[in-house]
C-alpha cells in the first residue's frame, strides 16, 4: 500500500467524501484526487494536517512503518445510534396512541415521553462515541421532529382547550377536538409549520 492507498483508504474509513476532506485541510477537491491517484502528494505541511485528521503518525502516511490508530478501524457509526434512536421514538408514538386509545390515561404520555427519551439519549451517545457525526445528526433530526414535538405540542394546546374551555383536560398524545374546531386546526397547524421549518434549516446549515 502507497501513500495515495493510505489517505483514500483512511478517508473511505472515516466515511467521507473527497470534497469533504478537502475542506478539512484547506485544499481543493481536485488536490485530494490527484493525492489518491498518485498524480502528486501533499506537502510536508498538509501531511501533518492529514495525521491530526485522521490520528495517525506522518510516519505512517508517509512510509506505512505504523499501523493505523484502533480508533479509527474499530469506532461505532453514529448513524446506527441514530437508527435504533428513531425506532425508540416511533415506537414511542405508537405506544403512546394505541394506550391512550385503549385507557384514556395520562400515563400514555408518560410512557411514549420515556421511550422517545430513551431514543434521544441512544442518539446523543452516537453522537459522543461514533463516526460520521454530521451526517447521523441531519437524518435523526430531520425525521425526528415530526416524531418527538407531537406529544408535548398536542398536551400543551388541549390543556390550553380544557382551561379556556373550563374545564381540565387530561394530557393527551395526540390533539383532540374538543369545543373548538378553531384550536384543533391552530395546533396541527403549529405542529406541521415547526416542523417544516426545522427542517428547512436543516437542509440550509447542510448544504453549507
Amino acid at each position: 500500500m502507497n501513500m495515495a492507498d493510505r489517505i483514500q483508504h483512511l478517508r473511505k474509513s472515516k466515511g467521507i467524501s473527497q470534497e469533504e476532506l478537502a475542506d478539512k485541510v484547506g485544499v481543493s477537491r481536485q488536490a485530494v484526487s490527484k493525492w489518491e491517484s498518485e498524480q502528486s502528494t501533499p506537502d510536508i505541511e498538509k501531511v501533518i494536517l492529514l495525521s491530526d485528521f485522521f490520528d495517525v503518525t506522518t510516519d505512517y502516511l508517509l512510509k506505512g512503518i505504523e499501523p493505523v490508530s484502533e480508533n479509527i478501524t474499530k469506532k461505532s457509526d453514529a448513524r446506527i445510534f441514530s437508527l435504533v434512536g428513531s425506532v425508540f421514538n416511533f415506537i414511542g408514538l405508537v405506544v403512546a396512541i394505541m394506550i391512550w386509545k385503549e385507557k384514556q390515561t395520562s400515563f400514555s404520555v408518560a410512557v411514549g415521553l420515556s421511550l422517545m427519551a430513551a431514543g434521544v439519549m441512544i442518539f446523543v451517545i452516537g453522537q459522543f462515541i461514533g463516526e460520521n457525526k454530521e451526517k447521523a445528526s441531519f437524518w435523526f433530526w430531520t425525521v425526528n421532529v415530526w416524531i418527538v414535538i407531537l406529544i408535548p405540542i398536542s398536551c400543551v394546546f388541549n390543556a390550553m382547550q380544557g382551561i379556556l374551555g373550563g374545564h381540565w383536560w387530561t394530557f393527551r398524545p395526540t390533539p383532540e377536538l374538543g369545543n373548538s374546531i378553531g384550536f384543533y386546526v391552530l395546533c396541527w397547524g403549529f405542529y406541521f409549520a415547526v416542523c417544516i421549518i426545522v427542517d428547512l434549516l436543516l437542509i440550509k446549515h447542510a448544504k453549507r
